[in-house]
């Protein structure tokens, strides 16, 4: 089975309101943290055997799966039988859910690198555990098979906040660069397909994914984009989980395929 790799390990200063409790990855929205979410979209597409890379405050991750029971089904708790409980309308998702403590101060390419025992010799996925999108994943993985290269990263075209990527008409991306006022191309948005070559370009805990890796790989012409045009949403500020949870209050949460 395909293995999902989630990066939840950062700190989240950008939205500092909420992840001083918790990792940004386990920040609610729609009373489910967020990871959910991006779990639930991959499940949706037959993915389900995921590896979370784990960081600050990683216990909670842990201890959120473990009581996966307790949060999502109706219980009830006989003291009359020592505190027994009985589980009522269990909720069940078809995951295998791996945990993996990657460093506190670790950087992304450096979390990937730890995890490579548990993807062995595979094609996987990678994504970050903070962004959302109603990319068709499916698709995303025919388009990387189609083309032989080492990597595929979701491009989405939105105002700049981000790095810019440079791609050519055959989808080949050329080189990464700061962005400029007035951009309006494309970002890696995340939502990868990688071929196990990549570790190889990951020095250790101090690389940084989005800079040497993928910019060798780039250099090398074996770096490709699948370009998305819909939805696509990073909850980086408060501003933006308030936004997304308001998409859900009024059922126009685009990245809920499961739901459609």
């Amino acid at each position: 089975m395909m293995k999902v790799v989630l990066l939840a390990g950062g700190f989240g200063t950008r939205i500092s309101e909420e992840s001083h409790l918790r990792p940004k990855p386990m920040i609610d929205i729609g009373g489910k943290p967020i990871l959910w979410h991006i779990m639930k979209e991959y499940s949706y597409y037959g993915f389900n055997d995921f590896i979370i890379c784990a960081g600050y405050k990683q216990h909670i991750i842990k201890e959120w799966f473990a009581n996966y029971y307790l949060h999502n089904s109706d219980l009830t708790f006989d003291f009359r039988k020592d505190g027994a409980m009985e589980v009522h309308s269990n909720v069940v998702e078809p995951w295998r859910v791996t945990v993996v403590d990657t460093g506190l101060n670790t950087m992304t390419g450096g979390r990937i690198k730890r995890i490579r025992d548990y993807v062995e010799n595979d094609t996987f996925m990678l994504t970050y555990g903070d962004g959302v999108s109603d990319v068709n994943i499916a698709e995303l993985l025919k388009f990387h098979q189609s083309h032989g290269k080492i990597a595929t990263m979701t491009a989405v075209n939105i105002g700049q906040q981000f790095g810019v990527i440079e791609i050519d008409k055959d989808g080949t991306i050329n080189r990464f660069r700061e962005k400029n006022e007035g951009d309006g191309q494309v970002i890696n948005a995340g939502y990868m397909v990688l071929e196990p070559e990549i570790f190889d370009y990951i020095d250790g805990d101090e690389t940084v994914f989005e800079k040497d890796p993928l910019e060798k790989i780039a250099a090398k012409g074996e770096l490709k984009a699948y370009k998305h045009s819909g939805f696509w949403k990073c909850m980086d500020t408060k501003r933006d989980k308030d936004s997304l949870e308001k998409m859900i209050a009024d059922k126009d949460a685009p990245w809920m395929v499961w739901e459609k």
